[in-house]
């Protein structure tokens, strides 16, 4: 029977020797695939080990270590919220409905996972699976489909009893399906719930016509409008194929790691919601490279500025950067670090802004409520800093809570009269 342990990020708890082994192997071999710092997941203490900012899952056998986020709620809320923002992220839809339906007090966030891609899943393919025509070339005695001539003239010139037929197929055997397979077959194991067991084990069955590849994630997909109950799943695939799974015959001690940094997380998911926030338009461009720091005397940029979000609703941009960071409500500048400062006034001088917000998760001790927590004027220009706080507690309510930030950035210019 598997241990289960959680904790949440910069968390230190106590574990036996060879239990802290395990895990500390894995988590460093899966940061160091990741080109993090090699205790970003896990590092040793005295008695046991600590949690860094990441969040996730990490398994060896008999033993499996779950890290939340630390946001105000119980294991259960922090839980559910932690899906909801990746579910946002990976442009999963989920509704509130599959979430209620899951016992997030009682099951860990992978087992919630498998859940939700099982469920869904079977309710996707109750009609059957997606299939593709599939181009065949074969010998038969029957004209199918059209005559290949030149296979027919030369090959096949000696005999009168075949012909040389090229033809289309309706198969369900399409790369969507072999990707859907394999995350199948990767996820059922002797750990799972006995619910997950029983839902992976009648999909299996179900793929059974599918071939098995090596190399799913390889697979050219095609996703269209004839598929489109499972674009989705696809993505939720892709999450579970690309886990850290090892094999007992890979020279390496077995695990799997399902891990998401939050800095990283935090950014895409707020990305996310502010284009729900502002659609249909003005755009919202993530991780926008286009201005520089400095110019060389020959006028080639150098120091490339990045900001995680730019909105341009009315002509003048506005720079948002995200930052996993819990503010300290004790301090008059609310602990926002200098090197932010001056990363924010560089943005703003750069892409002309008049506006600069700083957005950081909303906690408890801060008081009241999100929204914004302070406002500065940069020294010398009409260009403001702002300090804003979101719920990420309440991910169903975030793209209202940045509705209410942003305010009149978001509203649209009215048309111009003919």
């Amino acid at each position: 029977m598997t241990k289960r342990l959680t904790c949440c990020e910069w968390e230190s708890f106590p574990v036996r020797t060879d239990e802290a082994d395990r895990l500390h192997a894995l988590a460093t071999r899966y940061a160091t695939q990741m080109g993090w710092p090699e205790n970003a997941v896990l590092a040793r203490t005295y008695k046991g080990l600590k949690a860094g900012q990441v969040v996730g899952v990490l398994s060896t056998p008999g033993l499996a270590l779950e890290i939340l986020p630390k946001i105000d709620g119980n294991y259960g809320e922090v839980r559910s919220a932690l899906i909801q923002m990746l579910a946002v992220t990976w442009d999963l839809r989920v509704v509130d409905g599959d979430i209620a339906s899951l016992d997030t007090q009682r099951t860990d966030l992978f087992e919630l996972l498998v859940r939700l891609f099982a469920e869904r899943l079977h309710t996707a393919t109750r009609r059957g699976l997606p299939r593709h025509y599939i181009s065949h070339e074969q010998d038969l005695k029957l004209l199918r489909g059209k005559l290949i001539i030149n296979r027919q003239v030369t090959t096949l010139a000696g005999r009168r009893d075949v012909l040389a037929c090229q033809f289309d197929e309706l198969s369900v055997d399409t790369p969507l399906n072999r990707v859907l397979r394999a995350a199948v077959q990767r996820l059922m194991s002797p750990d799972r719930s006995a619910a997950n067991a029983r839902l992976l084990a009648n999909l299996a069955a179900s793929f059974e016509p599918v071939s098995n590849v090596l190399a799913p994630l390889n697979e050219r997909v095609r996703l269209d409008r004839t598929n489109r109950a499972f674009h989705d799943l696809y993505e939720l695939a892709k999450l579970f194929l690309s886990g850290d799974w090892q094999s007992t015959t890979s020279g390496r001690s077995p695990g799997f790691a399902l891990l998401f940094e939050m800095n990283e997380l935090f950014e895409a998911f707020i990305g996310k919601c502010l284009r729900r926030a502002v659609a249909p338009a003005p755009p919202v461009r993530l991780q926008h490279l286009e201005h520089y720091a400095l110019v060389n005397s020959d006028g080639r940029g150098v120091f490339a500025l990045k900001p995680d979000i730019v909105i341009d609703p009315n002509g003048t941009p506005v720079i948002i950067d995200t930052k996993w960071k819990r503010l300290k409500h004790n301090e008059p500048t609310l602990g926002v670090s200098q090197s932010d400062v001056y990363q924010m006034m560089a943005y703003g001088q750069a892409y002309g802004s008049g506006r600069t917000v700083l957005a950081y998760p909303w906690h408890a001790s801060l008081g009241g409520s999100f929204g914004l927590k302070r406002q500065w004027q940069v020294a010398g220009t009409n260009r403001v800093l702002e300090v804003a706080t979101v719920d990420v507690g309440q991910p169903d309510t975030v793209v209202e809570q940045l509705k209410l930030i942003l305010g009149s950035e978001l509203k649209q210019p009215t048309p111009a009269a003919a």
